[in-house]
This record gives C-alpha cells, structure tokens and sequence, in this order.
C-alpha cells in the first residue's frame, strides 16, 4: 500500500501521518479546521526525531504529505483510508459515508476509534460496508506499537488479513480483536485498572500519587516487557501459570469480590484533577512528556533486539 488517505488531523491522526511518511508512504490528509495543515505539518516534524531513532524507510520524506480541502479528493485514489473524526457516530455518519462512496472499491477503511463498534460503522456505509474495521491506536501513535484490529461477521476475511499484515509493516504490533465489544481489549483493560484506581482515591485508601507510583514503580515495569498473564506464568517458577491459578487463585478470587463500584461524580473528578496536580507540581509538561517519549525509545530499541520476548 502507498497512498494513504488520513482523514482528520488531531492528535491521534498527525500521528499517523507522521508514521505513514516515515515508512515511505504517500499520505493525503485533510481537515476542516483553518489551521490543521499548518498544525500538522508541525507536528509531523516534531515527531520525526524519534522516528528516525526507530529507522526511517529509504523512501521517508516528509514532502510527501499533501493536503487536500475535502474528504473526497483526500480519498479518491488512496489504498488505505485511516478516519480519525471525533468520537461521535453522530458526527462519523457522514464522514463514513462519503468516504464509502468516494474511495476506490478495494480501498481498506480502517477508523481509529477507540470504542465504536464496526457494526455502527458499517451501517455508516451503504456501498460497500464489508471493507470496514476499526483500527484503533494508542498515543502517541507514532511511538507505540499496539493497533487494535476489529471486525465482525460481515467484514471480509481479507480486510482484516490486509489490515494487520499493513499494519506490521509499517512497525506496529496489531492484534484482531474476534468479537465486537464497547472499549474493543485494551481500553477495556484499563477501564478495569482506572475503576479500581478511582475507587481506593474516594475511599481516602490511596493519593494519585499513590498509585500512579504503584503501577510506574512495581507492575508496570514487568507490564512493558510481558503481559499480566505471561508475568504471571514466570511467577508460578517450574509450575507456570497453574500453580499461580491453584494456589493464589482463591485469594485473588477474594481481592475481585472486593473491587469497588465508584461512578464519577463532581466530588471524585476534582479529588483525581487535584491529585494529579499536586503530583505533578513544578515539573514542566513539555520536558515530562519528552522525557516519556525518550524512554519509551530506548525500551522499544531494546525490545526490538529481544530473541525470546512474545
């Protein structure tokens, strides 16, 4: 695939913009708002460093980023179609649909939303919805390699084999996530973490700071190499993941029955806004930010060079 239509230019699509162009890619992109072209043309050359840390493709050039004023002419001869518009079906409807109906037949069109099914995307698209997943990143999406593959019954077996083999090769780790779910894994993952982290903060159990030092400082750093359920394996010694299971199973049984219900009420939100301030006090957001996207480099360099690491 080498042109690619990105079609909106927020966050999340500038940062595919950038990754499309660093592996050699046409990118075509466009954005109703009057300062997107300019905004995104920054940002792409802000993330490039980094990218060129991770290793350009011979052909990288950010010249080959054009910006076109409509939806249509941004996908009447692309290969690959990623839709990154607001969170909003109300708002994706018409979007999907014109890119539906201008882009070519065997044009891939992948949206990055993070919790919309492909069902309510397909519907979006009368012409010809079996070409329709979600193909959901994680910011920044430039740096980190997870992409969520999502179809369903109707897509086309080999829309979701295009997808992820595209993905792979221009460096991400996707994963085809076999059922339609609201949040698709990961975030669905993390919404069980922050229900649990907003929980012990309005019991008065934990800071922010608390746990955001109990996940950075203790689970997380085993969470950036393996999974929870391979580190739970290498913890269980000669007897894996079913000694773990059969012998501390019961236990973390117990500790589920006990997670809390909490609902975020005005109270919570500001208790949490407030402790992530005080947290982060005095620190510059910029540098802080820098700094994560500079070690998230160096474990990805590192990563990369592992034989054994799934």
């Amino acid at each position: 695939m080498s042109r690619i239509a990105v079609i909106g230019t927020g966050v999340i699509g500038r940062s595919w913009a950038a990754l499309f162009l660093a592996h050699g890619h046409d990118v075509v992109a466009t954005d109703p708002h009057p300062e997107a072209e300019g905004a995104t043309r920054d940002a792409v050359d802000a993330a490039w460093p980094a990218l060129e840390r991770l290793g350009l493709h011979e052909t990288a050039d950010r010249g080959r980023l054009v910006f076109v004023p409509t939806v249509a002419e941004a996908v009447a001869e692309a290969t690959f179609v990623q839709e990154n518009g607001p969170e909003d079906p109300d708002l994706k409807r018409a979007l999907l649909a014109t890119i539906d109906r201008e882009s070519p037949q065997q044009a891939i069109i992948a949206s990055s939303s993070s919790g919309i099914t492909p069902s309510l995307l397909q519907a979006m698209c009368e012409h010809h919805p079996e070409r329709v997943v979600v193909g959901h990143p994680f910011n920044p999406a430039h740096l980190i390699p997870l992409v969520e593959v999502v179809g369903n019954d109707r897509t086309a077996p080999w829309v979701i084999e295009q997808a992820l083999d595209f993905y792979r090769s221009v460096g991400k780790k996707p994963i085809h996530v076999r059922r339609e779910l609201p949040g698709h894994i990961a975030n669905r993952l993390q919404a069980a973490l922050w229900q649990e982290a907003y929980s012990l903060v309005a019991s008065g159990a934990a800071t922010v700071a608390d746990i955001d030092t109990a996940i950075a400082h203790g689970p997380g750093l085993r969470w950036a190499v393996l999974g929870p359920l391979a580190n739970q394996h290498l913890s269980g010694g000669d007897g894996g993941l079913r000694h773990v299971l059969n012998h501390l199973g019961p236990a973390a049984e117990t500790w589920m029955d006990d997670l809390g219900d909490v609902r975020l009420t005005p109270p919570l939100i500001d208790a949490l806004v407030d402790g992530v301030d005080e947290e982060l006090a005095g620190r510059d957001l910029g540098h802080l930010i820098q700094e994560r996207d500079d070690l998230l480099l160096a474990l990805l360099a590192h990563k990369s060079s592992a034989t054994v690491l799934p």
